[in-house]
């Protein structure tokens, strides 16, 4: 018999399983990063539907109990998720500014030029005045 937050917690990473599977339908994320949650998700189905290989697993690498396991490993996770955003943030920062210089180097030489244009035309108009 299973309990409710068993249930809960499978009906959970199905539907976040759907979600992954869905973004990868339409091209949102790699099949990788696919792979990737379809693992995290099946794992967390796994230890929903036997949550005594938690408590065995834990017993194995030396930790008390099941819980402070998937704490743990929770914690690493997020650490992990945390640092490829942080790499992916940089990345676009650098890339903005790159872009925003750009168009602000193109935006000068335009204006420089701009300004060229207007000044040959005011010589033309005194040559024409005179």
């Amino acid at each position: 018999m299973f309990s409710i937050i068993q249930i809960l917690l499978i009906l959970f990473a199905l539907f976040a399983w759907s979600r992954a599977f869905l973004r990868m339908r339409g091209k949102n994320i790699s099949i990788g990063e696919f792979s990737f949650w379809s693992i995290v998700w099946l794992a967390v189905i796994i230890i929903g539907l036997f949550p005594e290989l938690i408590s065995n697993l834990s017993e194995i690498v030396g930790i008390g109990r099941g819980t402070d396991l998937a704490i743990y490993v929770s914690i690493i996770l997020l650490f992990y998720l945390m640092f490829r955003l942080y790499v992916k943030v940089d990345s676009q920062n650098r890339e903005v500014t790159k872009l925003v210089r750009e168009i602000a180097i193109n935006n000068a030489e335009k204006i420089g030029k701009i300004e060229r244009i207007e000044k040959n035309v005011e010589l033309k108009n005194s040559k024409k005045r005179r």
